[in-house]
């Protein structure tokens, strides 16, 4: 049987029965519904929050997230990301500006300052593979040019720092709910924030811009439905479990793995309780023998599926490149030797034996 980079944990099927039995007798399938507004408070309690709104996937949460911001202009961010974060500084009319990342795979804050220019109106960091941006210091760059500061946190649900709960920091963060994620209502995704007030342009955003019977601007229909909702509020209630089962498998990777010559394991940011979203390890040709594309090659004869995450860059896709010549040196040779081996809460003991086994031969 095969052995993908991912699988998505679900309730048992009486479970899930069981939670969406109540739709039969309200019909209530969308619109902010009973079943949603029940997720929506244990996500913000899970998260340790003070406001949240859901969504039907986590781009079109980033997506609103920029419009109700009403942000316009450059967007520093980085190109170590998957296509979505890109994609939503741009349909919102924003230009994004690439900085490199550092050895956490997270944006260089030392390198922010000097990208800014009269027309940066944000900061867009990406908590990548479950480790955190530098929060402290981003947050003092941004008071001290008057910048907003959103967070793409869709691989960092469940993360905290600093005894709270990742959401809590910037503007605004956004949790993606994506079926592969850690914690899913099948697709889906959340906004938290600290202003209450931005909770109506958020709402107004997600729902094609209409307040009432006006049309007050241009909106999407961004709503997340009662099968999902009743998804999420299964999962979140085995979450704890689901992160203990990721934890044994990724300390029987880092015990396999983080001395051999060659490969370089994650390295966790101090001072986070992790999630143990993804397990990628780097592989230096010159050291391991094989370069990253070889030794994924070598377990695909396996049956066993890593991933390329990320690789290529935002950036060096057709149309994604900023207009400035901008050099994120690290990021590329990141993108070049990085490689997720598989990682899920069903992941057995004996299958990351086997995994570590053949790339160790």
């Amino acid at each position: 049987m095969a052995i993908n980079v991912t699988r998505s944990s679900m309730p048992s099927y009486e479970e899930y029965c069981e939670e969406i039995r109540s739709i039969w007798d309200t019909v209530h399938l969308t619109n902010m519904g009973p079943i949603h507004n029940k997720l929506k408070a244990q996500v913000a309690d899970y998260l340790g929050v003070a406001n949240t709104e859901l969504f039907v996937n986590g781009h079109l949460a980033l997506y609103c997230a920029l419009k109700a911001l009403g942000l316009s202009g450059e967007i520093i961010t980085t190109p170590f990301t998957f296509a979505s974060t890109t994609n939503a500084i741009m349909q919102a009319g924003c230009e994004p500006v690439y900085c490199d990342i550092k050895a956490d795979y997270t944006i260089d804050e030392s390198k922010i300052e000097a990208l800014i220019t009269d027309r940066t109106c944000a900061i867009l960091g990406v908590h990548v593979y479950g480790n955190i941006c530098n929060v402290d210091a981003i947050d003092k760059i941004a008071k001290k040019y008057g910048l907003k500061v959103i967070y793409d946190a869709a691989h960092a649900f469940g993360v905290e720092y600093g005894g709270k709960g990742i959401g809590c920091y910037g503007d605004v963060s956004m949790f993606s709910f994506h079926a592969t994620k850690v914690f899913h209502t099948i697709e889906g995704g959340c906004l938290t924030f600290s202003d209450p007030e931005l909770s109506a342009k958020i709402a107004l955003h997600r729902n094609f811009g209409i307040c009432g019977e006006a049309l007050e601007c241009f909106g999407s229909n961004a709503k997340m439905n009662e099968f999902q909702a009743a998804m999420g509020i299964c999962n979140l209630r085995h979450l704890d479990e689901e992160l203990a089962l990721r934890k044994a498998a990724f300390t029987r990777y880092d015990e396999r793995l983080a001395n051999v010559a060659g490969l370089t394991v994650l390295p966790v940011t101090e001072g986070i309780r992790q999630n143990y979203a993804y397990y990628p390890i780097l592989v230096d040709k010159e050291v391991f023998g094989l370069d990253r594309d070889a030794l994924a090659a070598k377990l695909a004869q396996h049956d066993i599926f890593a991933r390329k995450y990320f690789y290529p860059l935002v950036s060096e896709n057709n149309g994604f490149a900023d207009d400035r010549t901008v050099s994120t040196p690290f990021a590329k040779a990141v993108s070049r030797q990085i490689l997720c081996l598989p990682m899920y809460a069903q992941l057995t003991p004996d299958e990351v034996d086997l995994i570590c086994d053949i790339i160790l031969s």
